[in-house]
């Protein structure tokens, strides 16, 4: 079913809301974001998405990242971006954070572009769920760290969404077609400076992906409940200092099917935030994204401590 026709659907039935809802245990229905609380859990015949996920969709298609540069700086950082190398490094932070678009010296520092997908899915017990890989010990960088599926641009790429749902496909054979894309976060930093694009997307089924996953790239592949990243519990941090600014480098420990995984860095503070997204509530921890600049003199190859 089309967009357009969901939605009268889904008004049409707002009025029911009352009866429904009231009729519910509160052992009836799994925790949901908090404004999908609120309207009616149904399914949609042909949308291939539930009502808790149609909603969902339709909530983040209205998400509106927060910009990262002024109008005067766009046309500048396109033409650095499209200079400039593609790929992913595996610590980082919301650049919005940060401005790093104030460096302006192309020669000296390109900012350098990438996508992740946050691929969501609805759990046996109807809790939001993301996929996550655990990358090849054989890799020569950050072996073994978890990481959300994506990778670095090409130039056929159109966009952020097809270089994340490309790569995913690449990386654990999860097919484009069984991802319904919604929006696109706010570009993070990485540890080597490097800015990448979190795309969330949904799977509207999860028994129509069998993960295939490319052995030279990925050695697991897994899925964690997103609200866990607004959750206190197995969670650990490091603080950092960077050009006189302290921030803070989350770790989640994690474990499923017998098997120990250790969420952190880039990946944690992704997740961290689509969940805040999601869930539209900011997490029981203290964040504590770094609140500098990047200075316009950083070296091409500076790294974060």
């Amino acid at each position: 079913m089309q967009q357009a026709h969901m939605l009268p659907l889904l008004r049409r039935t707002s009025s029911l809301l009352p009866s429904i809802f009231s009729s519910l245990t509160p052992h009836s229905s799994p925790a949901l974001p908090l404004s999908l609380s609120k309207l009616i859990i149904m399914e949609i015949p042909n949308s291939g998405l539930s009502g808790r996920l149609v909603v969902l969709a339709q909530q983040l298609r209205l998400y509106k990242p927060p910009p990262t540069t002024s109008d005067d700086d766009e046309e500048e950082e396109q033409r650095m971006e499209e200079s400039a190398e593609k790929v992913v490094a595996k610590v980082g932070f919301p650049e919005s954070a940060t401005s790093a678009a104030q460096v302006r010296t192309a020669e000296r520092f390109s900012p350098k572009r990438a996508a992740v997908l946050i691929c969501l899915f609805e759990g046996d017990g109807g809790e939001l769920r993301v996929i996550l890989t655990k990358r090849s010990s054989q890799l020569s960088t950050h072996s073994g760290e978890v990481s959300l599926p994506g990778g670095k641009a090409e130039e056929k790429d159109a966009n952020d969404a097809e270089t994340a749902t490309r790569e995913a496909k690449e990386e654990i054979g999860l097919d484009p077609s069984l991802v319904n894309v919604v929006t696109c976060l706010e570009p993070f930093l990485s540890k080597h400076l490097l800015r990448v694009i979190p795309v969330i997307g949904i799977l509207s089924n999860k028994k129509d992906f069998n993960p295939s996953p490319n052995a030279a790239e990925v050695e697991a592949v897994f899925d964690a409940p997103l609200e866990m990243f607004l959750k206190d519990e197995n969670r650990r941090c490091e603080e950092r200092v960077w050009m006189g600014d302290k921030y803070l480098i989350h770790y989640f420990d994690y474990e499923i099917d017998d098997k120990k995984y250790v969420i952190w860095g880039l990946t944690a503070g992704i997740l961290i935030r689509a969940a805040s997204i999601v869930y539209q509530k900011p997490p029981a921890f203290t964040e504590q994204n770094p609140k500098f600049k990047v200075p316009s003199g950083v070296l091409k190859d500076t790294t974060l401590p």
